[in-house]
C-alpha cells in the first residue's frame, strides 16, 4: 500500500492550508493510500541548525517523511511565498527523505496571488531530488471558500482531491 504524508506549514488553529490539506487526504486515501498529516504548528522542531544533528522531533518527522511513498506540502503564503514555518522543516529534509518520493503543492492565500509560493516550493522540492508532480493547487481568498473543516467551491475542491489522487498515481510508478 502507498503512504501518503500531508505536510502543514501553518501555525493557525483555524488553518486553511490543513483544511485543504485534510481533503487531499481523504482523496488519497479513497484512492487506496495510508495516509497521515503532519501539522507543524503543533510538532517540538526549533530552529535549524546545521552543526547539531538531532533537534526536538526532527529524528522522528525525517524518518516519517523518508517512509513516505508521496507527500502533500501544503502551506499559506506570506509576504509571496511560503511561510517560515514550513521552511525550517523543510531544512531539516535533504534528498535522503525526498529521493523517489512524489510530491504535490498546495498553497492557500488570503488575498490573490500564490504564484510565487508555488514557484518557490517547487525550486526548493527539485533541488532535494523530489518528483513534483505537474498538478498544483493554490487557493484565492481561503478564508472565504475554506470553512467548516472543508473547501465550499466546488471546482477547488475538485482540484484539491485530484491533487490528492495524483500523488497516489504518482507515487505507485515511482521506485
Amino acid at each position: 500500500m502507498v503512504r501518503i504524508v500531508a505536510i502543514s506549514g501553518s501555525r493557525r488553529d483555524t488553518s486553511t492550508t490543513r483544511t485543504a490539506l485534510h481533503v487531499a487526504l481523504a482523496a488519497a486515501e479513497d484512492a487506496g493510500a495510508d495516509t497521515e498529516l503532519i501539522d507543524l504548528g503543533t510538532v517540538d522542531l526549533p530552529l535549524y541548525h546545521p552543526d547539531v544533528d538531532e533537534q526536538g522531533d526532527s529524528e522522528r518527522l525525517k524518518r516519517i517523511v523518508r517512509e513516505a511513498d508521496g507527500v502533500l506540502a501544503g502551506s499559506p503564503v506570506y509576504r509571496g511565498s511560503f511561510s517560515s514555518t514550513f521552511k525550517n522543516f523543510h531544512d531539516f529534509c535533504g534528498s535522503d527523505e525526498y529521493e523517489y518520493t512524489a510530491v504535490g503543492l498546495l498553497v492557500t492565500a488570503g488575498g490573490g496571488s500564490y504564484g510565487a509560493a508555488l514557484e518557490h516550493l517547487r525550486s526548493t522540492f527539485r533541488n532535494v531530488h523530489a518528483w513534483v508532480v505537474p498538478h498544483e493547487v493554490g487557493i484565492r481568498g481561503a478564508s472565504s471558500v475554506v470553512s467548516d473543516g472543508d473547501i465550499t467551491d466546488e471546482d477547488l475542491r475538485r482540484r484539491t482531491e485530484t491533487l490528492g489522487r495524483v500523488v497516489v498515481e504518482h507515487a505507485e510508478r515511482l521506485p
